[in-house]
């Protein structure tokens, strides 16, 4: 009975010891896609960081000219 038993144990171990293989395995893959998400989400916000320079020198320009154009009168 106590071999039965110390079988039974050991083909439980060894299928929890699987199950966790597979929940890791699965978990890796989750973090995968986490770090490409986290890359696309950088790249936008460099870009959007850009628009925005971008958007901001253009006003400047603009309120310049507007400035220029009233001075000059």
């Amino acid at each position: 009975r106590v071999d039965a038993l110390d079988q039974k144990v050991d083909r439980f171990r060894e299928e929890l010891a699987s199950r966790i293989d597979r929940v890791e395995a699965r978990i890796d893959r989750v973090e995968a896609r986490i770090d490409r998400v986290e890359a696309r989400i950088d790249a936008l916000d460099a870009k959007f960081s850009r628009y925005f320079l971008w958007t901001i020198g253009i006003q400047i320009t603009v309120l310049l000219a507007v400035i220029g154009a009233l001075l000059g009168r």
